[in-house]
């Protein structure tokens, strides 16, 4: 390669390698770990109810946004998915190309909500994950229900950067982890799925099962309380176990029959009714409200986003036109419509007496809880149940290696599209001279994440997650737990970042899937394939069902028990920040740089 040459992307990639990396964004063995807890949490105390029906609906909100996608990149293969797609879907037309230049901009911008927040999100509740792990592994130093915040925040930084020298190595390698880690990760939801769910089919009602102590061990007895509710411990601080009439130790026994639990609210005095357990399989299926449908499947919109990334490797594919669009529908239905429905159902289909949606609120990683329990059924031991769930935590952490490899991956070149438009600083628009990476925007990337991920883990135990006093001063009064820690009062007064973080991606994700759905209108307009049910109905209805979820958001607060406004509002702020600096920064620039907003001629038609 001469000096004066600029270094390109090589197609190398196939229908397979397409469809891995697209897969190795959704995830679905790392994000029943990730998302379990906020999907318990957000609308309790009886959101929860509609966890597996909302999946169920962001699949179909999704879908039609996947077809959009999917056509757009059959007309429009190349680098910038949908910032590419706006550019060209309105140069395309008689009248409206003057628009191209603002329509590709506001596009960028808005998705950079999403791909520049994502991997930090990732990056954050990684280190949850492995907080939580380590505190199953050394319960003297760590506590695995409330991690480390400055063991969380190191190891952050280091995760961050570690990813990105992967995403900095190129694409090859890129893809043959994210293949592997499908395979893994996919193999692993299974095995669990099945023991989940054969662990309730060997419970009937009043059967002796399994449950977990204040420490996390896996019991079968009931522990004695005082009179206040609290355990009673022994001279030796082993807890004490209640005794049956006959002096014997009191069995655990399973029950379905109450899955809402009434209790008083000490502040208002008034009866409140919990969602804990599904009596049946029925009940798992069913949506129960329509407001719990909509608020799970608001959450879930989160673990289903990431069809759409292979769409910004229209140049490193070998047949772009062919294997993009499919890459795109396969990657959403391998994973959403089978892998998810399935492993949520078994995680919904789990839930009991032993182990309730309030024990989910309470844990860094229900999931993780439910497989030491289901481990210590199938395998006999309590040890055994524990190295069960530290597998399947090994591989739900390669997973979340390749969804933010994927991501990151992604942003990456959605910057460096802008910057190679000089729609962003140029140096983004430059690749590796080796590489052929755009190493500065995967650096800059990392460096974000790593702030991003702070801020979502700083907070988490904040809003609707507040620790009570008693679990604040049962933590390890040790060097890991001297900040990031605080009382009751004031960390329930503070929005939970984890979830203001989510939502900001998740904002971001709604816009730039209306705005996508927009640009496919736009492009097949005058097209000789246009399609009235593919091209006008889908992409319209992705359009409402994604301002709808967003609105949702806004509205929710205020007409169903169990939903915060102080996440959503803040979140929304973020966002209103970030498309006023995108305005200032557009207008200067381009004054700066002598460029017309509006493009002033028809682009010339190829002969």
């Amino acid at each position: 390669m001469s000096s004066n040459e600029k270094p390109t992307t090589r197609a190398s990639l196939g229908l397979t390698g397409l469809t891995s990396n697209a897969m190795a964004l959704i995830a679905p063995g790392a994000f029943l770990w990730l998302t379990f807890f906020i999907q318990s949490a957000y609308g309790a105390p009886m959101a929860a109810q509609g966890m597996w029906f909302g999946i169920f609906g962001a699949l179909v909100l999704c879908l039609a946004t996947a077809i959009a996608y999917a056509e757009l990149s059959k007309l429009y293969p190349g680098a910038g998915s949908s910032y590419f797609f706006a550019e060209q879907a309105f140069l395309s037309k008689t009248r409206a190309f003057k628009f191209a230049r603002i329509a590709k901009f506001i596009v960028g911008w808005a998705s950079h909500l999403y791909y520049w927040v994502y991997p930090g999100l990732m990056v954050g509740v990684t280190g949850l994950i492995v907080g939580y792990v380590i505190g199953q592994l050394w319960p003297d130093t760590f506590n695995a229900a409330v991690p480390s915040p400055l063991f969380m925040i190191l190891f952050s930084a280091v995760f961050a950067f570690g990813v990105a020298y992967i995403c900095f190595r190129g694409v090859s390698g890129t893809t043959a982890v994210n293949a592997a880690i499908n395979v893994i990760q996919i193999s692993a939801l299974v095995v669990f799925s099945v023991i989940a769910i054969g662990y309730r089919l060997n419970h009937p009602q009043g059967s002796v099962g399994i449950t977990l102590d204040p420490n996390g061990a896996p019991i079968s007895k009931v522990i004695a309380t005082d009179k206040d509710g609290a355990p009673v411990k022994d001279a030796k601080g082993n807890f004490v176990f209640a005794k049956t009439p006959d002096g014997q130790d009191q069995p655990f026994l399973v029950d379905y029959s109450q899955p809402l639990q009434t209790t008083t609210d000490a502040s208002t005095k008034e009866s409140v009714t919990k969602f804990q357990y599904h009596a049946n399989s029925k009940s798992v299926l069913a949506p129960h409200a329509f407001s719990y449908v909509v608020i799970q499947a608001c959450i879930a919109i989160l673990i289903l986003v990431g069809f759409e990334s292979v769409t910004a490797m229209g140049e490193e594919a070998k047949n772009a036109k062919r294997d993009i669009p499919r890459a795109v529908i396969l990657s959403l239905l391998i994973q959403g419509l089978i892998c998810y429905l399935i492993e949520y159902f078994a995680a919904n289909y789990f839930l009991h007496n032993g182990y309730q949606v309030s024990n989910a609120l309470g844990s860094a990683a229900p999931v993780g809880d439910m497989m030491i329990i289901a481990g210590t059924w199938l395998f006999g031991s309590a040890a055994a149940g524990k190295a069960f769930m530290l597998v399947q935590a090994f591989t739900v952490f390669l997973a979340l290696i390749g969804t933010t490899l994927s991501c990151m991956s992604t942003g990456a070149r959605v910057t460096y599209a802008m910057g190679r438009d000089a729609e962003v600083p140029e140096h983004f628009g430059m690749l590796h001279g080796e590489k052929l990476t755009p190493h500065r925007t995967i650096w800059t990337l990392a460096t974000i994440s790593v702030f991003i991920s702070i801020a979502s883990i700083f907070f988490n135990f904040c809003g609707p997650a507040a620790l009570s006093d008693e679990i604040v001063k049962a933590l390890p009064h040790n060097f890991w737990y001297s900040f990031g820690i605080w009382s009751h009062d004031f960390a329930a007064a503070i929005p939970q970042s984890l979830v203001v973080v989510t939502l900001v991606s998740n904002f971001g994700t709604f816009l730039l899937y209306m705005m996508t759905c927009v640009v496919a209108i736009v492009a097949f307009r005058e097209h000789h394939s246009f399609s009235g049910f593919k091209h006008v109905f889908i992409p319209v209805f992705g359009i409402l069902a994604n301002l709808c979820c967003m609105l949702f958001y806004l509205v929710g607060p205020f007409m169903v028990a169990g939903m915060s406004p102080k996440e959503p509002f803040v979140a929304l702020g973020i966002v209103i920040l970030w498309g006023i600096y995108g305005l200032i920064y557009f207008t200067r620039s381009s004054a700066k740089k002598g460029r017309p907003v509006f493009v002033t001629e028809p682009p010339k038609v190829k002969a």
